[in-house]
């Protein structure tokens, strides 16, 4: 890939939204294969103590010897905690339920906010030569995802094509401000992604014009479609795109990793 797409270093989006069930692990998955897919080097941080997104992409409890916790609380080398996945260029972090622990011991530390920032920034970085880094926030507006947030360049919001969708994003926006405010003044927002839509449903037609009115350019084009392709995809521990690579849904992730791309590179030309 063209050095555009990453002018200092790795892109770094988190993936938040403090609601669960958005798609928000379906799409750092998806997102991050299709990136791959398109010849950059990825890498998955998972932050979510369930660690979906590590069994997603495939990795094994047994094999997850060291994960986000250590590299957050213990200052472990980048090198053995990152995971390669099978698909190639994608790599990952992978997290444990020890995870959820973390919010109480990070509260001691007078970095707490940082250690993820600081973590990512190793000198050691360099060696993977990434083009991109998407992190898996919790479904929470918590220590872990105000560390999602100082590390990262921007924010990826999926939004779910339900009623009410627009409504939850208010204490999210003000998180970013707060953060924007404190820790990493230049966090913008990614774009807004809208989840589970389904063009035959008038609903979900009505919470596309909300957003588009509401938001503007911060809506992706790109919609993901309501797939059940996608939705069986983690049960075999792989994305969309190798489970059923002419799916809609993969083609949605395929066109979303595209319109990132241009977007990043357009920034820098």
């Amino acid at each position: 890939m063209s050095d555009l797409s990453r002018p200092q270093g790795p892109k770094i989006i988190a993936v938040a939204n403090q609601k669960g069930g958005v798609g928000k692990t379906t799409t750092t998955i998806n997102l991050a294969a299709a990136l791959a897919e398109s010849g950059a080097r990825v890498l998955v941080i998972d932050l979510d103590p369930q660690g979906n997104a590590s069994t997603g992409l495939g990795i094994e409890m047994e094999n997850r010897e060291f994960t986000t916790y250590e590299l957050l609380l213990e200052d472990i080398d980048l090198g053995s905690v990152i995971l390669p996945t099978v698909t190639p260029n994608l790599m990952i972090v992978p997290a444990t339920v020890d995870l959820s622990s973390a919010d109480l011991e990070l509260m001691s530390n007078e970095k707490r906010s940082f250690l993820l920032h600081d973590a990512l920034r190793q000198t050691r970085m360099d060696d993977f030569n990434l083009d991109y880094i998407l992190i898996d926030c919790p479904p929470s507006l918590n220590l872990l995802t105000v560390n999602a947030m100082i590390a990262a360049h921007s924010v990826l919001v999926p939004l779910q094509s339900e009623f009410f969708a627009l409504e939850g994003l208010s204490q999210l926006m003000l998180t970013i401000r707060e953060v924007r405010q404190t820790g990493n003044k230049n966090l913008r927002i990614e774009g807004v992604l809208l989840t589970m839509f389904d063009q035959r449903n008038n609903l979900s037609t009505l919470v596309e014009q909300d957003a588009r009115d509401n938001l503007g350019e911060l809506v992706f084009e790109t919609r993901i479609p309501r797939n059940v392709r996608v939705s069986e995809a983690p049960s075999y521990a792989m994305p969309v795109l190798t489970y059923d690579t002419a799916s809609k849904g993969a083609q949605a992730y395929r066109a979303l990793a595209q319109e990132i791309m241009h977007k990043n590179k357009a920034k820098v030309a």
